[in-house]
């Protein structure tokens, strides 16, 4: 079988670690040195993806997008959001005002792509109790379980790599 090639974008606001959550997939590395990403980075990564029961796999290349998170940059970054097949929207549960304006980056993004399909990474989760974060959880995947282009809310933790892998997963079997 051939591999499958597809775009998908890392889009939120600013320092809610989308470029660590790309360097945990890609990488299995994690740095606490905060590097702003300007513009757009590009990363690539092949996965093995299951079709359907069955015990075979497609191959499938991410080519991934990770999109500036500053507000000066949100006017043009639909103009980077062409040609994506999905999306991961990050937020960051220890900052309340970036899971807000986690609505925003979804209809920013599904009004460039409508026919795509995201995953929703509430990230930074190490920092927070874990008594806490069953609640934060359950509120999000309410609040974003019944939009139907949303295939799953994540807690993730780019620095431990909780959930990081099964985040891309349930994309790329989205995308197969």
């Amino acid at each position: 079988m051939s591999i499958i090639s597809r775009k998908i974008c890392l889009v939120g606001d600013f320092a809610v670690g989308k470029t660590s959550l790309i360097r945990r997939f890609v990488e299995q590395q994690f740095s606490d040195e905060y590097l702003s990403t300007v513009g757009v980075k590009m990363s690539r990564k092949t996965v093995e993806v299951p079709i359907d029961d069955s015990q075979q796999t497609q191959e499938l290349l991410f080519v991934i997008w990770d999109i500036e998170g500053s507000n000066k940059f949100k006017s043009i970054a639909p103009t980077y959001f062409q040609g994506a097949k999905g999306a991961i929207i990050v937020g960051d549960i220890t900052q309340p005002e970036t899971l807000e304006n986690i609505p925003e980056h979804i209809q920013s993004f599904i009004r460039v792509n409508p026919k795509s399909n995201i995953a929703i990474a509430l990230n930074k989760s190490d920092l927070i109790e874990a008594e806490y974060l069953d609640n934060i959880l359950q509120n999000y995947q309410q609040k974003f379980g019944n939009i139907d282009y949303v295939l799953a809310t994540y807690l993730t933790s780019a620095k431990t790599g909780n959930n990081v892998d099964e985040l891309f997963k349930i994309l790329a079997k989205s995308l197969i």
